[in-house]
């Protein structure tokens, strides 16, 4: 399929997803998410918990051929059987044995994951087994014949109005079903029955004990515990990833899994069994009979599942997936999924940020293809993750191996040696574009306003749609003929001398500081020289946040490795870095600890802020607010980056404001949905302009100033509000 089919047919798959299951989407996984926070925040053990945690499985996948053995000898000495199989295809075969030497018929089975990547529905089915999933979210999925949607709340893609058409019209009732109470009802009557008479019960595990073989099920519903008891047979299937060493490190998942999962301060069950249980059969046809009237004894098998997780271990980068205790707050807290959902933000099993990590394990890079690029990098699911996973980085290894062919030998870039421009010839022409947009911002810039005019043509524009996909409708950016970094220098540079300066400076110029947005690269100077600080304005290479963005790691290791370079002589003389765009501030902070070495990543991440950051430093030891300029009685509608957010820099900007009088209100909306280069995309630009209207719903107050931090907020908000936007630090400037 040619590129331009293939962004036609995401763009309209995404259209039919936002008309079809994005409001219910939006509403259970927003509702997820509020409560997480509500419920993380007076919980003061979190962090400490959420150390622990990762500490465990850390420590779990390391030693985990040595747990597997010990747990085996635990369920044999409990008298169960382990069985761990290669594949989908070896732990379905073993499955179906078992069902066939208990001559089963029906099978009943609670939500489970690890049974969806391997199928094990239909392989039971194809064996003549009556299987019925016993969770109210996959009973639905069952009876609609549909994939989960999320990992936690399978069907969260459908309203309660969905469910009642899709059961009235299945099960035919003599009174329709209306209510939520009249649908739980009567599913719990239906899959009740079910259960009684199923002969096989299956469960999944969220963690599994080895030094006792204990199953630990954490659930909303009491059908798990219902699946592993009631029939006198249980087979329990989990990854190998499952095991945790001992009962006393079931502590920090038990309180972090709900938390994070749906904002609840804990689970309604939360189930330990070490089977074959003791409790006495029950025989459902002799209901006189006492207990322990059935045939008297309980049978448990174990199946443990590899299927590519052993080779995730050995893989340095896919490693951290197996942490994973699928909670969902990846997705939850993703702007993109939580409109779009995991019929597009997913694959054949896996949803949300994770998914590309599983699928990509599991299945291939390929598996991971489809949906790879909802990710944009915010990384806002790793404040969310109760295990600390850095899903944005895997999402990133798996866009650079994609774009070098599926080779996942490729990725190490750094033996194979490879070069920039090696990297864009295997990118495709609309990543290369982005990935490389320092390069079109220097030729912008040098052939401004011509280039600015031809860009904007109706002609043109066409061609970049038909040919690389960037969306029409989006406006480009208009480059400027003198860049940032040849207006200071033409001025003379700092106002401020050095001997005698408060501070001394480096100002980043960004890319699209220098080239485009530069107004706001001189009024960060000019709030800077008037709190006393010697500036100074280098040339410097980009940050690398285009190309990393795109997958393409090389060019932005190339890129970190240039700045480093340039910027590292300044923070040795004992300068401070200043960054505008909050992009390229946790672009230092966070991924240049992948890029450089530590010492060097140590370094620029110690001596870099942002700039309200930094202004706001200045203030508390002893700049004068009465500097900047007056802001008393103006009102400001603020909305912060993502990366702001997730790095903890959003208040800095309100203090700042707040400071020099400005009466602002800061939106509630953790994403505009530009997400830079993302929003352009033909493919995704209907779900970029979606999530952004939580956003423009936000402001309404047309009479005050609009102010955002990151160049994508900027570009959104004047796509969504007919109002002009600008940067804080052109707020605080003085005239």
């Amino acid at each position: 399929m040619s590129a331009g089919r293939e962004r036609r047919r995401k763009a309209e798959k995404i259209r039919h997803l936002l008309e079809t299951e994005g409001d219910a989407v939006h509403e259970n996984t927003t509702v997820f998410n509020e409560d997480r926070y509500e419920v993380t925040e007076r919980f003061d053990d979190f962090e400490a918990l959420r150390d622990e945690a990762r500490a465990i499985k850390e420590d779990a996948i390391e030693r985990l051929p040595e747990l597997i053995e010990e747990l085996r000898e635990s369920v044999e000495a409990n008298g169960g059987h382990l069985y761990l199989a290669d594949d989908a295809a070896d732990a379905n075969r073993y499955v179906t044995e078992v069902a066939a030497e208990e001559e089963a018929e029906t099978l009943v089975k609670s939500k489970s994951m690890t049974s969806e990547e391997i199928d094990v529905n239909e392989a039971l089915e194809a064996e003549g087994v009556d299987v019925w999933e016993t969770d109210l979210g996959e009973f639905v999925l069952q009876v609609a014949d549909e994939a989960p949607s999320h990992l936690v709340g399978p069907s969260l893609h459908k309203t309660r109005e969905d469910v009642a058409e899709l059961f009235n019209h299945v099960f035919e009732p003599e009174d329709p079903f209306e209510t939520a109470e009249e649908l739980t009802e009567f599913a719990r009557d239906y899959l009740g029955e079910r259960i009684r008479d199923a002969d096989v019960g299956m469960t999944g595990a969220n963690f599994v004990v080895a030094d006792s073989g204990t199953i630990t099920l954490v659930t909303n519903e009491g059908n798990a515990r219902k699946s592993a008891v009631t029939p006198d047979t249980h087979v329990a299937v989990a990854g190998v990833e499952k095991i945790i060493p001992s009962a006393d490190d079931l502590q920090p998942f038990v309180e972090l899994i709900s938390k994070t999962a749906t904002g609840q301060d804990i689970s309604q069950y939360v189930t330990m069994l070490t089977p074959p249980v003791d409790s006495p059969t029950i025989d459902f046809d002799a209901p006189d009979e006492p207990l322990g009237s059935g045939d008297g004894e309980r049978d448990f098998h174990l199946v443990l599942v590899d299927n590519g997780r052993f080779d995730m271990r050995e893989d340095e980068h896919l490693k951290e997936t197996l942490y994973c205790i699928r909670c969902g707050a990846c997705a939850n807290s993703c702007a993109n999924f939580q409109h779009v959902g995991g019929h597009a933000f997913g694959g054949e099993t896996y949803t949300g940020g994770i998914a590309t990590g599983w699928e990509a394990g599991i299945g291939g890079e390929e598996a991971a293809d489809d949906f790879n690029d909802l990710c944009t990098g915010c990384s806002r699911c790793v404040n969310a993750c109760p295990v600390k996973i850095d899903i944005p980085w895997i999402n990133t290894v798996v866009r650079d191996r994609l774009n070098r062919g599926h080779d996942p030998d490729a990725f190490d870039h750094l033996v194979e040696g490879l070069t920039p421009d090696e990297e864009s010839a295997g990118v495709d022409l609309q990543k290369r574009l982005f990935g490389n947009f320092e390069t079109l911002a220097e030729l912008g810039s040098k052939t401004a306003p011509l280039s600015n005019w031809v860009a904007s043509s109706r002609p043109a524009r066409a061609l970049l749609e038909r040919v690389a996909g960037i969306d029409s409708r989006r406006e480009l950016p208009a480059f400027e003929r003198e860049t940032l970094v040849e207006w200071f220098d033409a001025r003379g540079g700092s106002r401020v001398p050095q001997t005698g300066a408060e501070r001394e400076a480096v100002l980043y110029p960004d890319v699209y500081t220098n080239h485009v947005l530069t107004e706001r690269g001189k009024a960060a100077v000019r709030v800077l020289e008037a709190l006393d600080v010697h500036v100074r304005i280098p040339s410097a290479p980009s940050s690398g946040r285009a190309p990393f963005s795109q997958g393409m790691v090389a060019t932005a290791e190339a890129k970190a490795r240039g700045v480093s370079d340039r910027l590292g002589p300044y923070v040795d003389d004992g300068y401070d870095v200043v960054v505008v765009e909050p992009s390229d501030i946790a672009m230092f902070e966070r991924e240049y600890e992948k890029l450089l070495p530590g010492d060097e990543h140590e370094s620029l991440a110690e001596h870099s802020y942002e700039i309200a950051e930094y202004v706001y430093g200045l203030l508390e030891n002893g700049g004068d607010a009465a500097a900047l300029r007056d802001g008393t009685g103006v009102a400001v509608d603020y909305h912060s980056h993502c990366q702001q957010r997730t790095q903890g820099l959003e208040g800095y900007t309100v203090s700042v404001l707040d400071a020099a009088g400005f009466d602002v209100t800061t939106s509630d909306v953790e994403c505009c949905g530009m997400a830079g280069s993302f929003g352009y995309k033909q493919e995704y630009y209907e779900l970029s302009m979606d999530v952004g209207e939580d956003l423009r719903e936000q402001f309404t107050d047309d009479d005050a100033l609009l102010a955002a931090s990151g160049t994508s907020c900027v570009e959104q908000l004047g796509d969504l509000l007919p109002r002009d936007v600008t940067h804080p630090v052109q707020l605080l400037a003085p005239r």
